[in-house]
């Protein structure tokens, strides 16, 4: 049912699940929509979107499928302004108790036959026709509980259409600049599960398996508890063409703080030569080649900096744009050191990445790094990378 609502969804970027489509239709089975549209767009929203990033997407395929949707407002009317004059159906316990009795093939069967030699004659109460507010098991607003709805309970105003076409969520797309919360939640794909510590944890399987080939004899196993770690090491360009991106990354420091436990952090200007500095606004150095060495090279590395930079500073010896530094060899040796020490590597770039084509040194640290842009999407397709085995 709808699978054109499926195909959509994919068409748009959304990636929705064979599991989550199969839990909408148990779903609709159920009749949570009850037959509204509107309904069917919140409820088709709540199953298939898995963010509200994608809440857009969804609208821009609920509009491709269900926006050729019309209705008559004038017919809309007539009808809600008779239903209103209507009286409320009042039933004694014996007359509910008679129309219960009807069997659900007996009420297909009179339903088809009605619509075969149906009219146009309103009929309202009673229980010979289909009409409202009567006993028939074939119309709406009566009663009748083996009976067949027809009508009551759709959104004949297609407020699920306006909704959609209003597209209110625009604002929660990937690419907006991301909170610290988000960062957080992005740097989660990094976790690592691994075992340290004491072995003081009971492996129940490998007990098992020891005292089975012991013929019985209890054989204990323990092993190291499985603990979540992570290392992280952020290299971040401050000052200069990085000022207008100074909060974005201060919540992405933020988030990494607090998330990451083993966090090493440095900064550069620029490009990374022979020194970095734990406190670029005091100046306070260390040398570039002692965290290479004093690194362990499975630690992640993340590299933040628009890659904006006259190409001297990246390929010459003395380069440096700031004068009281003299780098002896080129910027763009110690990248390239950089990415042989560490396993996994990434840049992430501020910048849209409509922008990186157009600049030189932009492409030259491209062919070194992946680049991601810094958002959202940018940032857990970098994290992704940056845990692939």
């Amino acid at each position: 049912m709808f699978i054109n609502l499926f195909r959509a969804l994919r068409r748009q970027g959304i990636p929705v699940t064979f599991n989550e489509w199969m839990l909408l239709q148990e779903a609709l089975e159920k009749n949570l929509a009850d037959s509204s549209l509107t309904r069917f767009y919140h409820l088709a929203r709540a199953i298939m979107v898995k963010t509200e990033g994608h809440f857009d997407r969804f609208d821009q395929a609920f509009l491709e499928c269900f926006g050729h949707i019309e209705s008559d407002d004038d017919l809309i009317a007539r009808i809600a302004e008779r239903l209103a004059r209507l009286p409320p159906l009042e039933l004694t316990e014996e007359e509910k108790r008679l129309v219960e009795e009807l069997e659900l093939e007996e009420v297909r069967g009179r339903f088809l036959d009605r619509l075969r030699n149906q009219d146009d004659e309103e009929h309202v109460g009673g229980n010979q026709a289909i009409g409202v507010k009567g006993r028939s098991p074939f119309g709406a607003w009566g009663y009748n509980p083996a009976g067949v709805r027809i009508g009551q309970g759709v959104s004949r105003h297609r407020r699920a259409i306006q909704i959609a076409e209003k597209r209110s969520f625009r604002n929660y797309r990937d690419d907006v600049a991301l909170d610290t919360r988000a960062i957080k939640n992005v740097l989660g794909y990094m976790r690592q599960v691994v075992r340290e510590g004491p072995k003081d944890a009971l492996d129940v399987d490998g007990t098992v398996q020891a005292t089975c080939r012991n013929a019985g004899e209890l054989e204990f196993i323990w092993e190291r508890e499985r603990r979540k770690r992570i290392k992280l090491m952020l290299l971040m360009d401050a000052g200069g063409t990085m000022t207008p991106h100074a909060e974005l990354v201060s919540r992405l420091f933020s988030a990494a703080r607090d998330l990451v436990k083993n966090l090493k952090f440095y900064y550069f200007h620029n490009c990374v030569y022979q020194e970095l500095y734990t406190d670029i606004e005091q100046m306070t150095p260390v040398a570039t080649r002692k965290v290479l060495d004093q690194t362990d090279r499975d630690t992640r590395v993340i590299l933040v900096g628009d890659a904006y930079m006259a190409p001297a500073e990246l390929m010459s010896p003395n380069g440096a744009i700031d004068f009281w530094c003299r780098n002896d060899r080129p910027g763009i040796e110690w990248l390239q050191d950089i990415r042989k020490r560490f396993r996994k590597v990434i840049w992430l770039n501020p910048e849209p990445i409509k922008w990186w084509s157009s600049v030189p040194t932009t492409r030259m640290i491209g062919r070194i790094f992946p680049m991601h842009e810094l958002t959202l999407e940018g940032m857990r397709d970098g994290t992704r990378a940056l845990m692939k085995q």
